[in-house]
């Protein structure tokens, strides 16, 4: 294999310029800007590439005043996606992929140190992309908080995924915000 440059510009996404807003770069675009470089190179290596993964770390962040105690309390995690389908088997649910190197916290060990309870906690059924192999699925978690989901709303793209993305986006959207 041989190096690979990448060129960032002064004022994109990557290399922002003040005041630029920049949240959420280290933890939403970075997993995104792995899967496009992975499409990229899947035009030259069709059978090393993987599909897209979730591209999201789906950041969750709770906070409030713990009833138990009378004190402040803050929850951050980064809820597990999925790993996208390999050139000659299927993906991997529930798992960070890329840049993350974290397990979700177990929901007993959630509702113990914290005063939240976890009504569900499961893989998310047809939330994979289509193609030869099966996508992996995602994680759900049923809670009331703040999630920053970027990749959920758009379907995963692999070199076998066929289907109208943008449609089913808009589908995808539409069911998160109801």
């Amino acid at each position: 294999m041989r190096p690979v440059k990448v060129i960032a510009p002064a004022g994109t996404i990557v290399n922002a310029k003040r005041p630029s807003a920049v949240a959420g770069g280290n933890v939403e675009t970075a997993q995104r800007i792995v899967d496009v470089l992975l499409r990229a190179l899947a035009k030259a290596l069709p059978d090393k590439i993987p599909a897209a993964s979730s591209g999201t770390m789906n950041n969750l962040t709770i906070g409030g005043i713990d009833p138990r105690s009378g004190q402040p309390f803050a929850y951050y995690e980064t809820l597990a996606g999925g790993m996208g389908a390999r050139p000659t088997k299927a993906g991997v649910s529930g798992v960070h992929t890329h840049m993350t190197n974290s397990l979700n916290t177990p929901a007993e060990a959630l509702e113990y140190a914290y005063p939240l309870r976890v009504r569900r906690y499961s893989l998310r059924r047809n939330s994979g992309g289509a193609g030869r192999y099966a996508e992996a699925m995602e994680s759900s978690a049923k809670l009331k908080c703040s999630l920053m989901p970027t990749s959920r709303c758009y379907p995963k793209e692999g070199p076998a995924a066929p289907g109208d993305w943008q449609a089913e986006a808009r589908a995808n959207l539409a069911k998160l915000t109801r």
